[in-house]
């Protein structure tokens, strides 16, 4: 498939087929992960910046091994390293980037739409890392790919998304593409940490945790984002984990062999309990080495789009 699109801003903008081409990209890099020389020089003289204005481990690692396995040039930019420390604006930020000549860049930052802004004003891919509460495409592609390697085809599978619904763009991206690949979206949470658009979502809604669980072939746990939320919406994480930390009574009433995902990073005890992040059934760590290839894939699909890999 020749791809068309110059960003990667929200999974809404990917077709079925799209997702499936990025799959099978990824596919193709795993068998990379598992030799001794784990470099290929496909994007040799290409470079990425990965500009990230908010904290992050997981996801900033993982685009940089990925786009270090692909032979490319990364570079990191921080907040705290950068001119938007000194009151620069995020405007002049892009434009200095651009003057740089890349090839991509992957942002990450606080604002919904940041990266749209960088898309419509250069001429680079831009790639969106997570931009305030709106979207997260390369998680929730992660996240897809993850069961989709478990499962092959999601359609008809039950997906239970569980916690900070209301701060969460892991959330928002994954209920676009598994209802995408065909799957049933199930959410739960406190309503405290619910968006209030919630109900125009195409998912099932649940306060009842035990309820949530019947039935499903998979529990998407969320990190509790107290960073975000300034307004009393969660008073006391003793009663939340009581009520809406998944335990193993939860998995009792769900499929067998549920999955359990979690984008990371775990608050153990609160969110889930430490018995399910371990188990047999978690895949957790597999969601780790799904960001890797998929990122690869991402890097590869949108940097050599004009064809000339």
């Amino acid at each position: 498939m020749k791809w068309l699109h110059k960003d990667l801003l929200d999974v809404s903008q990917l077709s079925h087929a799209e997702v499936m081409a990025i799959f099978e990209t990824a596919g193709r890099f795993q068998e990379l992960q598992e030799r001794p020389v784990k470099k290929v020089p496909t994007l040799k003289g290409r470079s990425v910046v990965l500009f990230f204005a908010e904290p992050s481990t997981r996801t900033k690692t993982s685009f940089d091994v990925a786009g270090k396995r692909l032979s490319a040039d990364t570079f990191s930019l921080a907040k705290s390293s950068s001119s938007l420390q000194k009151g620069e604006t995020l405007k002049d930020t892009a434009l200095t980037l651009q003057a740089m000549a890349p090839d991509a860049i992957v942002i990450r930052h606080w604002c919904s739409g940041a990266a749209r802004f960088l898309a419509d004003r250069l001429d680079c891919s831009i790639i969106n890392a997570g931009d305030g509460r709106h979207a997260h495409p390369t998680q929730a592609l992660l996240d897809s790919l993850t069961l989709h390697q478990e499962w092959g085809d999601m359609a008809g599978k039950t997906i239970l998304i569980l916690g900070d619904i209301a701060h969460s763009r892991v959330a928002r991206s994954n209920v676009i593409l598994l209802n995408k690949l065909g799957a049933k979206v199930r959410l739960c949470g406190p309503r405290t940490l619910l968006p209030p658009a919630v109900k125009h979502w195409q998912a099932e809604v649940y306060s009842d945790l035990t309820e949530a669980c019947k039935g499903v072939d998979a529990v998407m746990c969320l990190r509790l984002q107290l960073e975000r939320q300034h307004d009393g919406l969660l008073p006391d994480l003793r009663e939340y984990a009581r009520t809406y930390g998944l335990g193993p009574r939860h998995i009792d009433v769900a499929n067998p062999e549920v999955k359990i995902l979690h984008p990371g990073p775990i608050n153990r005890g609160i969110e889930i309990s430490s018995a399910l992040a371990d188990c047999t059934d978690s895949l957790i760590l597999d969601q780790v080495s799904s960001g890797v290839v998929v990122r690869m894939a991402l890097l590869f699909l949108y940097m050599t789009r004009k064809g000339d890999e």
